[in-house]
């Protein structure tokens, strides 16, 4: 069996799909924002249901989907227990495994790149992230990188696997797609037949520079992706956002609609307001409904029509990701919408549980159960 491998060509980072021919039960290792819908669409493909998003490391170079998975594929995140990122709800230490049907994966922590980052071994393959790449490694020189590090990790843990071993990497910016252990181990020209001193020469002269989106996407990547941060000075105020009129707190969103400056859309599942709560006076309508979580084909229409006054709209969800689309899809269509931060119930907390930290209802806004 072969990996399901996909490239982003912004970044040049590579996603896989792995999953169990038999059961269809599927994982995807280090997913990235920018190909949210052709991962969905490739689960729908496929037939596969996603059961896990895995991270290698805490990226810098992009923002990770594993979030928004977790919310609209019904995935578990998973993720190196050294690398911080506090919301994923199963912490990877070296050896672990995670299953999905009758197939796993095996953690290997293989840092250097950064401290806590992993490879991960299924089959005769492995996926090494930005530790291993084809003729080349990860950098070192950014905060917890560590050339000591990856010489170890490259040449005592990656090169121990057996030579046959087939490598996919994290990244490639010359249009190769694999290679293997032997072939690193005897032509990688960073690592192959060097000593420490010499691999650290080589390293120290590449001469990198520092990863542009390094600033946005370091912290939002260890939120698993997710944007829930309404702290104490946006409480009253919406913050810009890319493709639609900007973010506003709970609070806010609130404010203008019990105004009468805003209509309120509550773009969940009706399964989910039924269960867990909803909004009296919000306007119902679903992004996506089960079973299989297929768009409404009449979603396009409610917006118009809750918006027919001309007001903004304030998009509602669970914990702030399908709002965020919906938001962008009513831009596409001239209307003035906003995405309410945090959601309905808010982000996870240490034990994966909502509605503890954060959300409308957390916040204590008017909210009944079903």
């Amino acid at each position: 069996m072969q990996p399901i491998q996909l490239f982003d060509p912004a970044t040049c980072s590579y996603s896989y799909v792995l999953f169990d021919e038999t059961t269809r039960d599927a994982l995807i290792i280090d997913p990235v924002q920018a190909q949210l819908e052709r991962d969905l669409a490739v689960l729908r493909q496929y037939g596969l249901k996603l059961l896990w998003s895995v991270e290698t490391h805490a990226h810098s170079d992009h923002i990770t989907s594993a979030g928004q998975l977790a919310e609209l594929a019904g995935a578990k995140t998973a993720a190196p227990q050294g690398c911080g990122i506090g919301t994923a709800a199963v912490q990877l230490g070296d050896g672990d495994t995670l299953t999905f049907g009758q197939e796993s994966i095996r953690a290997l922590h293989t840092p250097g790149h950064t401290s806590g980052a992993m490879s991960y071994v299924w089959r005769d393959h492995v996926f090494t992230g930005d530790t291993l790449l084809i003729h080349g490694c990860g950098r070192t020189d950014l905060a917890s990188g560590s050339t000591e590090a990856m010489f170890h990790s490259l040449t005592h843990i990656l090169f121990k696997l057996p030579d046959a071993t087939q490598v996919w990497p994290g990244h490639d910016y010359q249009g190769r797609s694999h290679s293997t252990i032997g072939a690193e181990k005897a032509g990688n020209p960073l690592v192959a037949g060097k000593t420490l001193a010499e691999f650290g020469a080589n390293m120290a002269a590449l001469h990198l520079p520092s990863p542009q989106s390094a600033d946005q996407a370091n912290p939002v990547n260890l939120s698993s992706g997710l944007r829930h941060d309404a702290v104490a000075q946006a409480l009253h105020r919406p913050r810009p956002a890319p493709g639609y009129a900007g973010d506003v707190s709970p609070q806010l969103a609130c404010q203008w609609w019990q105004a009468g400056q805003a209509v309120l859309v509550d773009v969940r599942t009706d399964a989910e307001r039924e269960w867990v709560g909803f909004v009296p006076g919000a306007v119902a309508l679903a992004w996506k409904q089960w079973p299989g979580m297929v768009m409404n084909a009449h979603f396009d229409e409610g917006l118009k029509a809750a918006s027919a006054g001309g007001q903004k709209l304030l998009l509602l969800c669970r914990s702030g990701v399908r709002s965020v689309a919906a938001a962008k899809r009513a831009t596409e269509l001239g209307l003035v919408a906003y995405n309410v931060l945090e959601g309905f119930e808010g982000d996870p907390d240490q034990h994966a549980q909502r509605g503890k930290q954060g959300g409308w209802r957390w916040h204590g806004l008017p909210w009944r159960q079903g």
